[in-house]
């Protein structure tokens, strides 16, 4: 039992370390054109990233996901700061999503019911792998673009010696394992269910 744990922790301290490399090296296509950018709520930068790639015309739609009851599209831009005449046209909210599964639910209906098959992902470095992830479980055939933003408070460079980040990236990356886990065990479940009469 004892070095089934360690094994355990082991890997887990090894794909830990890849994982914060991997956030930290995010590649991002500034400039390509997509059929619509998508904003996971959870951060000022987040909607203030999507804001301006919609306003550089590198999208047709922003659809913001995630977002509180009650709140409409011209407190979104003015918050943001923004020109409501400008963008308000071009911009969907999704109230349905509490969570970074239900994110990429609510995202893949709306594509499907917009008929688009590109999109950019603006949400933050750390949790860009499992956003992604949930996407491409809803969305296996959409062309997705990352677009990682830096929240100040995430200080990768030095996270080993600030314990807010590690805390932040060790949370998330476990997070990504239970998704990951959940994508192998539900198919199993599913199938077994199936098989009782």
């Amino acid at each position: 039992m004892l070095i089934i744990v360690i094994l355990a922790c082991s890997g887990w301290a090894g794909g830990f370390v890849f994982f914060v490399q991997t956030v930290s090296k995010i590649a991002t296509a500034p400039d390509r054109k997509t059929q619509a950018i998508v904003v996971l709520t959870g951060g000022s930068l987040r909607l203030q990233a999507g804001l301006d790639l919609l306003s550089r015309g590198l999208a047709e739609k922003l659809f913001v996901s995630g977002v509180h009851r009650g709140v409409d599209v011209a407190e979104l831009l003015r918050i943001s700061r923004q020109t409501p005449k400008a963008l308000d046209c071009c911009i969907v909210l999704g109230y349905a999503a509490d969570n970074t599964r239900g994110n990429a639910q609510e995202t893949a209906a709306w594509m499907d019911k917009e008929g688009y098959r590109s999109m950019r992902l603006v949400t933050a470095n750390y949790h860009m792998p499992r956003s992604l992830f949930e996407l491409r479980q809803v969305l296996p055939n959409a062309d997705i673009i990352a677009h990682a933003v830096s929240p100040v408070h995430v200080k990768l460079h030095a996270w080993w010696i600030s314990p807010g980040t590690a805390f932040l990236l060790a949370r998330e990356y476990t997070k990504l394992l239970l998704a990951r886990l959940r994508s192998v065990w539900q198919p199993v479940r599913d199938a077994a269910r199936a098989l009782v009469p």
